[in-house]
């Protein structure tokens, strides 16, 4: 049935002329880098956030760098972050000299735990970075409260999240993203936002934060030639930007369609014994970016041979905590061991899901995922 993880092209052909022109566009007019597609986009996302900057990137691992040197973190400074992520996450606390020190996640949303993340809370303690992950919110009130109490920073990684509204308590709602001091994400092709390249961005409502989030990524200056801070070379082109406007005003209806395919799923699996369907936060609506099950009786690698024997896709993300890579244990003690984590990386799956699927291939998938428990 051709089925997969992320149709990207068949949600390009949909939008197929407005991009044409919008790269056509770019092309006659040869300005590539910060041109005005770059301008407009920035201005529409700011709006679609309600958010006062955004600052575009080259990437959302950019994003995340740009916004660790713009708070001021020195080396050896602890940055909190959940082991249960995509490496990225916890690679620019490295790339940057300071410490990841990493917690555990709840495993029925799949995001950081508040008990590890108290607990986690040292003199050294300088940031805390949640990760939205899977598609919704961490429980960021009561982040952000343990950040005032113990003066940090929150700097959320929302590559997961585009699109997702938090409740907060008093009723009002916010975008992911939006809530801590700088929200960073990626425009990775397969993303809920995604471009046809690299990209990423930063948003803030602190004015003084965002000039220096602008300045970093563009070699530390404001004005040509003048270098006021240590910055890199980090920027969204214009060609980028152009698919991104094409997008942005479909994004809320991207979301629903991968709303529709994660409730056909959960209708399907809710009543199969030894699987569990996704738990949902009841601050924070969920746009799946990935739909993922938990197979519980170690059969989980099982499953992944029948899928992949019947031409299902799917993948595990992620099969390894962050403290067990190679690249991270110099940051943990030996043995070191979180618990949810562990059994989280044992035992999640993820099928495919994406705004082009057809009640034909959602037959399909569910069929195989029930012949399966249906023989183990």
């Amino acid at each position: 049935m051709n089925i997969q993880m992320v149709d990207v092209r068949s949600q390009y052909l949909k939008i197929k002329d407005e991009i044409d022109a919008g790269i056509q566009e770019v092309l006659d007019n040869t300005s590539f880098i910060n041109g005005p597609q770059v301008k407009k986009f920035k201005q529409n996302f700011e709006a679609y956030l309600g958010v006062k900057h955004v600052i575009p990137c080259a990437n959302g691992t950019d994003a995340l760098q740009i916004a660790m040197m713009a708070v001021g973190l020195k080396p050896g400074d602890e940055v909190i972050v959940p082991a249960f992520t995509y490496v990225a996450t916890a690679e620019v606390i490295g790339l940057l000299g300071l410490k990841p020190v990493m917690v555990d996640v709840d495993t029925d949303t799949f995001n950081i735990n508040m008990d590890s993340l108290k607990a986690a809370v040292t003199e050294q303690s300088k940031a805390i970075v949640p990760v939205h992950l899977y598609g919704q919110a961490a429980n960021m009130e009561a982040i952000m409260q343990i950040a005032a109490a113990h003066n940090l920073w929150v700097i959320e990684d929302n590559a997961q999240a585009i699109g997702a509204d938090y409740t907060l308590n008093d009723g009002r709602t916010a975008k992911t993203g939006t809530i801590g001091h700088i929200g960073c994400t990626s425009f990775y092709p397969s993303k809920n936002l995604g471009c046809y390249g690299d990209g990423g961005a930063m948003y803030t409502n602190d004015d003084a934060l965002a000039e220096l989030l602008h300045k970093i990524a563009n070699h530390g200056q404001e004005v040509r030639y003048y270098h006021d801070v240590i910055g890199c070379n980090s920027r969204l082109d214009s060609i980028q930007a152009v698919v991104l406007s094409a997008k942005l005003p479909h994004l809320d209806a991207y979301c629903r369609a991968r709303q529709e395919v994660a409730a056909y799923y959960d209708r399907v699996f809710r009543d199969i014994n030894g699987l569990e369907i996704p738990a949902r936060a009841p601050y924070s609506t969920h746009v799946y970016h990935q739909y993922t099950l938990q197979v519980k009786d170690g059969k989980r690698d099982l499953l992944k041979k029948w899928l992949d024997d019947h031409q299902v896709p799917n993948m595990i993300y992620y099969p390894v905590p962050l403290y067990k890579q190679e690249a991270f244990k110099s940051y943990v003690p030996e043995n070191f061991r979180l618990e949810n984590t562990e059994e989280l990386c044992a035992s999640v799956i993820s099928l495919p899901i994406h705004t082009e699927m057809t009640e034909d291939q959602l037959d399909y998938i569910s069929e195989q995922v029930r012949s399966f428990f249906r023989q183990y």
